[in-house]
């Protein structure tokens, strides 16, 4: 657990404990780190935000509308032209529509079967680990420079502390696999050991959210200011204080952004809870996914921007449309969820591009399987696992296309189809040396393998 004492700060020198690490301190680990950097780590600068449409999203009403198909195949919703000539998304996408120039769109993109569960991000393609421990595996859990955690997920808590804990029915999105729980996600405002690690001890217990975590620094900073330095710390050790007290709390701080760039990606005023149908048992995730999703982005870009290497973003279980006691019709689902995706996605993009960072962050949006190409007798669309949207925008790879091709009732590849295997090629490709990777002496075979074997997607790079 990162310790620091309270009272007096134990005479202003005593210091942060890194859980996962024994007895090192973190300036310890910082100076450990300084010298490691000098050997280099098949590490690229860019970063990958993997937001993961946890359902199940319907091909037919995000990015492969096929409305030359008959009435109960094409989508339900209509479509909208996109600012690539030819080229369509259901109507539900206007603002995505018009940024399509920034986006390459998979229409062949194949997940393996139309089971709930959270692959890609999280399946036996990953090893069993999220895509971010696998790169945390590489690139160690923390940065050289500020000490940000390579390897974060965000689910609605981390900026909506009423909502519902996160869906573990179909999988642990913050699994690690063989790879050991030091390489796990960093999840603000919820449990798990790096939360615990990134705690300040309190007299009165330990500090277990991202609120009371940032009320402590601010205390921690008042003092410091106070005093005006900490004496007697060696440079590693005000660098580690300097960790705690400077970007990386911040970075989880939306107070800190500016409020129109807030209201920017805010989604929560889009769908008022009030209008979401009772009826659906999941009103609750839906009103989840509203409030969270703008900000969980936002939070996200404020993540690569200070250099976190991965990012997942999930709001919970939303994008399933069965039309059953559960689920709502296709109609009125994609107006609870692809309504608040559609401005939180297009205000990222737009924010990413505006910033410069395009080239250095990849945007990666895709569940677990796609839906019927058929509409059942509900208005619904249940399982479907031949087929599956997928949506890539920047990280230096080529955008303003589409890959691939579905076919006529959008229920299968007609080309070449695109697999789990190539994303995770794609994403660790966009941050990793591969044939740096080869070299690592202390990457288990299975690991290496996995990660310099996967091919990434053609045309993309």
């Amino acid at each position: 657990m990162l310790s620091v004492g309270h009272s007096g700060i134990q005479g202003r020198r005593s210091f942060l404990r890194v859980g996962g690490l024994g007895c090192l301190s973190l300036a310890d680990m910082l100076a450990w780190k300084a010298k490691a950097a000098e050997a280099g780590l098949p590490v690229k600068d860019k970063s990958v935000v993997f937001l993961f449409m946890h359902g199940g999203p319907p091909q037919t009403e995000t990015f492969d509308p096929k409305m030359d198909a008959p009435d109960g195949v094409r989508s339900a919703i209509g479509e909208v032209k996109t600012n690539i000539p030819g080229v369509t998304f259901g109507s539900t996408l206007k603002k995505l529509a018009a940024q399509a120039d920034k986006m390459a769109v998979v229409r062949s993109f194949v997940t393996g079967n139309g089971n709930h569960d959270i692959k890609p991000i999280v399946g036996k393609d990953s090893l069993g680990a999220n895509l971010g421990s696998l790169y945390s595996r590489v690139a160690g859990g923390n940065r050289f420079d500020t000490g940000m955690p390579t390897n974060i997920a965000l689910f609605p808590r981390a900026v909506v502390p009423g909502a519902q804990e996160r869906v573990k029915q179909f999988g642990d999105f913050i699994a690690t696999g063989p790879l050991g729980r030091a390489c796990a996600p960093f999840v603000p405002g919820g449990s798990g050991q790096l939360q615990r690690d990134m705690t300040l001890a309190m007299p009165q217990g330990r500090l277990d959210d991202r609120r009371r975590l940032l009320s402590s620094v601010d205390s921690l900073r008042r003092e410091v200011d106070a005093s005006g330095s900490i004496e007697g710390l060696s440079g590693f050790q005000q660098q580690a204080f300097d960790t705690i007290l400077g970007g990386v709390a911040d970075a989880f701080d939306l107070s800190r952004e500016d409020p129109r760039t807030v209201e920017r990606y805010d989604t929560a005023p889009l769908v008022p809870y009030s209008s979401i149908r009772r009826v659906w048992n999941n009103h609750k995730n839906y009103r989840d996914h509203v409030n969270s999703l703008g900000k969980l982005m936002l939070m996200a870009r404020r993540l690569v921007e200070r250099g976190c290497g991965f990012v997942t973003v999930t709001t919970n279980f939303v994008w399933d449309f069965h039309a059953d006691q559960n689920n709502a019709t296709v109609q009125e689902g994609m107006h609870y969820v692809g309504l608040p995706f559609d401005h939180a996605v297009s205000a990222f993009i737009e924010d990413v591009h505006a910033r410069g960072l395009s080239d250095k962050v990849l945007l990666v949006c895709c569940g677990e399987m796609g839906r019927n190409p058929k509409i059942n007798a509900k208005g619904g669309r249940d399982h479907w696992g031949k087929i599956a949207p997928l949506m890539l925008s920047g990280g230096g790879l080529k955008m303003g296309q589409v890959i691939g091709e579905s076919t006529r009732d959008g229920g299968e590849p007609n080309s070449e189809a695109v697999t789990s295997s190539h994303l995770l090629g794609t994403i660790m490709h966009t941050l990793l040396d591969i044939g740096q990777v080869r070299l690592m002496e202390n990457l288990s075979r299975e690991v290496k393998s996995l990660i310099s074997g996967s091919e990434p997607i053609r045309n993309l790079v």
